[in-house]
């Protein structure tokens, strides 16, 4: 397992832009955004390969939010822009040592490490 470190929520008006970051203290082959509403089950958001050049992204957020990682200094990253209302929840930044498909990107039971969440919320 590896420590993993969000950072950057806050609140946002709808259409505006935010960046969350996580820091990774060790090897994490595949990493992912996972975010949770209050009353709804983890959704999968965004995952990224190692080598940066696979990535998948859940239908909602698909135009609007980027995944990018910087191995070098252990990063992951999610740009999202455009928000809306619906994009308020806690994100979690995920990590596994394993090598994924890409149609298991975003299945929170191929991840061991998780963050401790941080808030984003969403004003219309």
């Amino acid at each position: 397992q590896v420590h993993l470190v969000e950072s950057g929520g806050g609140s946002v008006q709808a259409g505006g832009s935010l960046r969350l970051a996580c820091y990774a203290a060790g090897y994490a082959h595949n990493m992912a955004w996972f975010r949770q509403a209050p009353g709804k089950d983890r959704q999968g958001v965004a995952g990224i390969s190692r080598g940066a050049g696979t990535t998948a992204y859940t239908d909602s957020v698909k135009g609007r939010f980027t995944i990018s990682r910087d191995n070098y200094k252990n990063m992951l990253y999610l740009q999202m822009n455009k928000v809306n209302p619906e994009d308020t929840a806690t994100y979690y930044c995920a990590a596994t040592e394993r090598v994924l498909d890409v149609g298991d990107f975003l299945r929170p039971n191929e991840y061991n490490s998780w963050g401790q969440g941080t808030q984003v919320t969403v004003s219309s």
